[in-house]
């Protein structure tokens, strides 16, 4: 059974639709008048609220004169139609990073789980960069820089949607080589523990074995729209919608929340080990 709702493919290209209008400086009225429609139907086809027809976007691109690359992308997408489910083969950069990006803005809460590395939303330039420069495919200095200022520029949804971080204890163990640098990624965490809106929890090493061991995730809710999961791996991204995986999430978090120390327990353990680092 899939999540009532807009599809993911739909509303990655609602969300093309409107930034397209936007960047030509015009109004829903403006793009209604022009391929004789309602301006209630351009609305709610930016909003994932109406189903997107082929002829309707086809004409909505071309008036916004979209690059033909992205047109290609976008009606393939359409085609795609209800389809559930996104996963993108991994290049020399994250195939979702942009995606990610757009639907975490769009969110109302955000549920993220790490294993292995302090979570994007919480990295430190430096600590982003150490990660950068430690992977398997080769970056140039310039590519580097841009993932940097991108995995940064998430950070502008902390304070605005409500943020909720379980990390492994591991995490706090693994110095990539710099103790000085994971000091300042440790105390910047417990900075963001003490934001508004913002929890860090932190489940103990000695944790009986539990789902989480299955590896990394990251839900998103929204006001709207039906939740997301996504997954990263070392070759694929992944947003999940239907209803087993969104229910195996909640199941996993919920387990974690049990496990973990609470709030306040897992900020003292942070520092704790930001003060052994010399």
């Amino acid at each position: 059974m899939t999540h009532k709702g807009a599809s993911f493919r739909q509303r990655r290209v609602s969300a093309e639709l409107r930034a397209l209008r936007v960047a030509r400086g015009l109004s829903c009225a403006e793009v209604a008048q022009a391929i004789g429609v309602s301006e209630s139907k351009i609305s709610r086809m930016e909003t994932g609220k109406r189903g997107l027809q082929a002829f309707d976007v086809a004409t909505i691109l071309g008036f916004l004169q979209a690059p033909l690359k992205l047109r290609e992308e976008l009606m393939a997408l359409v085609s795609a139609g209800e389809g559930r489910n996104w996963h993108t083969i991994h290049g020399k950069l994250p195939g979702h990073w942009r995606d990610l990006i757009e639907f975490e803005g769009q969110a109302s809460a955000l549920y993220n789980y790490e294993t292995l590395l302090v979570p994007g939303l919480a990295q430190t330039s430096d600590y982003a960069r150490a990660i950068m420069r430690g992977s398997a495919v080769r970056l140039s200095e310039a590519e580097v820089d841009a993932l940097v200022a991108t995995r940064l520029g998430r950070q502008a949804v902390i304070g605005k949607a409500q943020v909720h971080l379980i990390i492994d204890e591991a995490v706090l163990h693994r110095p990539l080589g710099d103790p000085q640098m994971m000091r300042a990624q440790l105390h910047h965490l417990v900075a963001l523990a003490n934001r508004a809106r913002t929890q860090v929890r932190v489940v103990p090493l000695d944790s009986p074995t539990h789902t989480g061991l299955d590896g990394p995730f990251m839900r998103l809710e929204f006001p709207d729209q039906p939740s997301l999961i996504y997954v990263e791996t070392r070759f694929t991204s992944s947003f999940l919608e239907e209803e087993e995986h969104l229910l195996s999430a909640k199941l996993a978090w919920r387990q974690l929340c049990s496990l973990a120390l609470a709030p306040e327990e897992s900020v003292a353990l942070i520092a704790k080990h930001a003060g052994k680092l010399t």
